[in-house]
């Protein structure tokens, strides 16, 4: 018995995930508790000839902000704060509204997730900005930048979300007027 095909576009037709809610939710809770360390820990750790220095995400922005790079600043805010917690809380949504069953808006929440598997391909910059500089900027003994636990805390936390919303079966949003089968 071969699996069937789609009369339309010969594509392989494939039923509905059974677990992709609590796949969905694993990999969230996940991300969200590999954003915890990645917002208290250093993300950047910095030695000069004169002095060390440890920058968190948020220590970050503050120091960008002082030294008068406020658009700077913003991008890294948007990218390191305010997109990963927007993240969590649409994921979030799109599986509550799924196991609630609502009907309600159901193109709007389509319309969220397909936000949600665009921006997840944007996520990683924060990380790959921390590698370029760690890369560049290696004088020796006169200046150095590594990553701290926080950028592998970050690059973790993306990439669970990343996965919370890959496991999403879209389409289980337009089943939510449908009822369950046994």
């Amino acid at each position: 018995m071969g699996t069937q095909t789609c009369k339309r576009c010969d594509g392989p037709l494939v039923s509905r995930d059974e677990k992709s809610l609590q796949k969905v939710w694993a990999w969230l809770i996940a991300g969200m508790i590999a954003y915890i360390p990645a917002n208290i820990y250093p993300m950047l750790l910095t030695s000069t000839l004169i002095e060390r220095s440890e920058s968190t995400i948020v220590g970050g922005v503050i120091e960008l902000v002082q030294h008068g790079s406020i658009g700077i600043a913003a991008i890294v805010f948007i990218a390191s704060v305010i997109i990963p917690i927007g993240k969590f809380i649409a994921v979030g949504y799109l599986a509550i509204s799924v196991q609630r069953r609502s009907v309600a808006s159901r193109h709007a929440r389509h319309k969220a997730f397909e936000a949600v598997e665009f921006v997840g391909r944007w996520s990683m910059i924060d990380v790959f900005v921390v590698a370029i500089l760690s890369a560049l900027v290696q004088f020796d003994t006169i200046a150095t930048i590594n990553p701290g636990i926080a950028a592998v805390s970050f690059a973790l936390s993306v990439i669970f979300t990343m996965l919370a919303a890959q496991s999403f079966d879209a389409r289980l949003i337009w089943d939510a007027n449908r009822t369950p089968s046994l």
